[in-house]
């Protein structure tokens, strides 16, 4: 899989071991750099989300491109509908 800026991944620990295991995130790529000499790896540039798909941190990884995954586009929380109040 190549990825594209808007893209949002599952960065695991398929991608690379540093994100083994609780340190998976899930990321929205930005930028991509050239695959290196390194056949199948890349450098991708973008956000870090969390649950509520806030960008926390703004971050470069390195990557296998073969152990990417796409991610589900989280659902935006709902906000609670205002009632009218009677004016006094």
């Amino acid at each position: 899989m190549r990825p594209q800026p808007g893209d949002l991944l599952r960065v695991d620990g398929h991608a690379s071991v540093q994100f083994g295991g609780d340190r998976a995130l899930t990321f929205r790529v930005v930028a991509v750099g050239p695959e290196l000499a390194y056949t199948g790896w890349t450098w991708l540039t973008g956000y870090v989300l969390d649950r509520r798909a806030v960008a926390t941190a703004k971050r470069e990884i390195f990557v296998q491109l073969a152990g990417l995954r796409r991610a589900e586009e989280p659902t935006p929380p709902r906000r609670a509908a205002r009632v009218a109040q009677p004016q006094a």
